[in-house]
């Protein structure tokens, strides 16, 4: 495991464990899991499907409060309930853009939404800017969900996190519901969005070229646990210490 200094660490997850149900029908889904991020770094999280990554990352974003162990954000831990100062630091991009906007509300209305709850002011010029950062002109603002492409609404739901100018992104399989034609698009604009804004980033995904053009380093989760870390070097190239994970890789790039 990578030892980052307490004064740069954004992220970090100390001995958590995660279980639906008890007793006989109990389930173990995450399993004493470490990790640590670094300010401005971008980590993947891959595994097979019910392997507790998903899991994690709603632990995180505090849509989980039922967890053992502890979760800190830039060293200050948080409560399992967070409040709404936490929100503001923290945004969540979710797996499928149709589904996590409402369809009844222009985009113009669902990025004023935030700015109200928060605090904020110029709303008019502040979703202006977040529309052009995610490459969309002021006239989408205008529209309803139903009027956007797949890729139109995912950039929506990006700006719709980035509007409250936060240090932390998760991203919850942010390309899985596109096109392959629009997934480069995305990943770029999310690559680009982390190095203006010194962003950091944990994504969670099963999609290997996915995860090694955004990240740099790589958790490989077996059962709920994190079995070992690697560079996105070593995921392209196969080197791995455990044998689930050779087997893994090999898989996906069958």
């Amino acid at each position: 495991m990578t030892v980052i200094p307490a004064a740069k660490r954004s992220i970090e997850m100390v001995n958590v464990s995660i279980a639906f149900g008890s007793g006989a029908q109990g389930r173990q889904v995450v399993d004493g899991v470490n990790l640590t991020l670094a300010q401005g770094e971008s980590y993947g999280l891959i595994g097979e499907s019910g392997c507790g990554k998903s899991t994690i990352l709603r632990a995180l974003a505090g849509l989980n409060h039922d967890y053992q162990g502890h979760i800190l954000f830039n060293n200050r831990e948080q409560p399992p309930q967070r409040d709404k100062s936490f929100y503001r630091q923290v945004q969540m991009v979710f797996q499928d853009p149709w589904a996590s906007l409402h369809p009844r509300k222009m985009v113009w209305t669902s990025l004023r939404e935030p700015l109200k709850l928060q605090g904020f002011d110029r709303h008019e010029s502040r979703i202006r800017d977040v529309l052009y950062a995610v490459g969309l002109s002021d006239a989408f603002r205008y529209r309803y969900p139903h009027q956007l492409s797949g890729g139109q609404r995912q950039r929506v739901a990006i700006a719709r996190a980035l509007i409250l100018e936060p240090s932390i992104l998760l991203l919850d399989e942010p390309t899985s519901a596109l096109d392959v034609s629009v997934q480069a698009e995305i990943l770029n604009l999310l690559s680009t969005m982390r190095r203006q804004r010194d962003l950091t980033y944990l994504m969670v995904t099963h999609d290997l070229a996915v995860v090694t053009h955004l990240c740099s380093r790589i958790g490989i989760m077996h059962h709920g646990k994190l079995l070992e870390e690697l560079s996105a070097d070593s995921v392209r190239q196969g080197r791995a210490c455990e044998t689930y994970t050779r087997t893994f890789l090999a898989a996906s790039e069958a």
